[in-house]
């Protein structure tokens, strides 16, 4: 009796081994999804944090300013433009800064686009005190702005304004990116096909969607002075402190 107890329960222990292992192979392959999930993503934000038309206008812009004697001006512009493309290049695009590094990675790109648009260059930031330490993925935000530039500042003869809000709603930070552009109501499943807006976007998209499941939200809407916004709520992730 004792002995076929015995070995009825080493058959159950054997199986329930065997259901261990099953599982484990199968976080394994899921792990191994996801790192060639994140390798994709991370090859498609090269891709545009070295835009070409961002690059083409920026030289363009330089070289005028040469050809006008603006040396200084061309200096400038070229310093920042080495330390924008240095960040975009040294920085993983799926690791996490805080949410102020991200501001001042933002500002690099900005600061060129202020030397090109000049007062057609217009910013409003409204960061909550503590959202500036909150964990963001890196480089989230300059895609976004970047088609503002492109389809609000540089289209319009009057240039516009870029509005950036951050603000911390219980377990969730909350970030309002809007312009004064045309702008389009638009869902998800359109992110590809709207003023060729499509790249950044629905790549920062994927990229959410990889980083935090279901617990994320991403929504275009048009604002009532017809620009457009783009809210992203993910969960509040403080630094973590020493």
């Amino acid at each position: 009796f004792y002995g076929v107890q015995y070995y009825e329960l080493l058959q159950k222990e054997h199986r329930i081994m065997l259901r261990a292992e099953a599982e484990a192979r199968d976080q394994q392959i899921k792990r191994m999804n996801a790192q060639a999930a994140a390798r994709e993503a991370q090859m498609k934000m090269l891709r545009y944090q070295l835009n070409p038309h961002f690059l083409c206008n920026t030289l363009n812009a330089i070289n005028a300013l040469i050809e006008c004697e603006e040396s200084e001006k061309a200096q400038e512009m070229s310093v920042k433009l080495s330390q924008f493309l240095r960040h975009s290049l040294d920085n993983i695009p799926n690791t996490k800064i805080t949410l102020e590094s991200e501001i001042n990675a933002l500002n690099l790109y900005l600061q060129i686009e202020k030397i090109r648009f000049e007062d057609r260059l217009r910013l409003d930031f409204d960061i909550q005190q503590g959202a500036e330490n909150a964990l963001v993925p890196s480089l989230l935000l300059q895609p976004i702005i970047e088609n503002s530039m492109k389809h609000a500042i540089a289209k319009c003869e009057d240039g516009g304004t870029i509005s950036l809000s951050a603000a911390i709603n219980g377990s969730t930070l909350q970030l309002k990116i809007s312009d004064t552009g045309p702008g389009i109501k638009i869902g998800k499943s359109k992110l590809q096909s709207v003023f060729g807006r499509g790249v950044g976007l629905k790549n920062t998209d994927e990229r959410l969607k990889m980083l935090y499941g279901s617990h994320y939200i991403f929504n275009l809407n048009t604002v009532p002075n017809g620009g457009l916004q783009t809210e992203i709520h993910i969960p509040y992730e403080p630094v973590a402190k020493d």
